[in-house]
């Protein structure tokens, strides 16, 4: 299907969600959120995944080694 196709069905359907009330408008709060929530799961600002702290394994003090205790 072409580009130009999608984007008039697309449109169709938005203004119809519209017509009937339906449709969600973000205001600018909500947006801004939503775009830091979001680059903050995605990437953390620097291009890399974050690890959530909990599943990350406790790094040994520099200079040392991480045994376990027996």
């Amino acid at each position: 299907m072409s580009p130009e196709k999608q984007r008039e069905i697309a449109s169709k359907g938005g203004r119809a969600a519209h017509e009937k009330g339906t449709a969600h408008e973000w205001t600018a709060d909500e947006a801004r959120n939503a775009g830091r929530k979001g680059g903050q799961v995605s990437r953390g600002g620097r291009g890399r995944l974050i690890v959530p702290p909990e599943s990350a394994p406790a790094a040994a003090p520099e200079g040392t080694t991480a045994t376990r205790a027996e």
